[in-house]
């Protein structure tokens, strides 16, 4: 079977987490060899990012902020993402390089041609052949996170709406590869959307 590579994307609170591994344990129960992690994190160098990233005690420059980023992405692309893809599994991913456009692009101004020009290194080339897109009301999201809100989390309202704005942005840019999916109460009556799109890939 050809490879696949499927990643979801999504402000704060939209259920990425929840989506990507109902669908990760829906393709398993096809039969289907699946990887799934999350990003940053995935191996060992990557999730020490991750928590240098998250910590609301860290004191970080947009700058440095997108580079750590990218590079906690480049090394579980070296040691999980491409080793998969190159076996013909399909991995499924809770973020990847949309997310740096969208978080550190239009919600912190760095320039989004940098960001895909890093981010080409960054990921060896490799790029998702369907990204989901789970889309909630700003507000509705940062409700399920009031007590525990993270170093990204604690942002401006403003800044969260400006990085709504950019994945709304890029799936106007990549309407083939970005599939929108409304957010709905249900959890099944959302993966089931999510399920539809990806049988048809």
């Amino acid at each position: 079977m050809k490879s696949k590579f499927i990643t979801f994307e999504g402000s704060e609170g939209c259920g990425k987490s929840t989506q990507s591994e109902m669908l990760y344990r829906y393709l398993k129960s096809k039969g289907l060899k699946v990887v799934y992690l999350r990003e940053p994190g995935g191996v060992k160098l990557s999730e020490r990012i991750r928590q240098l990233l998250l910590d609301p005690k860290s004191e970080i420059s947009p700058e440095a902020e997108t580079l750590l980023y990218m590079a906690a992405r480049a090394q579980v692309i070296e040691e999980i993402i491409k080793p998969a893809l190159s076996c013909g599994k399909i991995v499924v991913c809770d973020r990847f390089l949309d997310s740096t456009i969208a978080y550190q692009g239009f919600g912190l101004g760095i320039d989004v041609k940098l960001i895909k020009s890093i981010g080409n290194f960054a990921t060896q080339g490799i790029s998702p052949d369907l990204t989901i897109f789970l889309d909630l009301a700003v507000k509705s999201g940062l409700k399920h996170r009031h007590n525990c809100k993270d170093r990204i989390e604690q942002r401006s309202i403003n800044y969260h709406e400006r990085v709504r704005v950019g994945y709304l942005t890029l799936a106007k840019q990549e309407p083939r590869r970005i599939k929108i999916v409304k957010v709905q109460r249900d959890k099944f009556i959302t993966q089931e959307k999510v399920r539809g799109i990806v049988d048809a890939l």
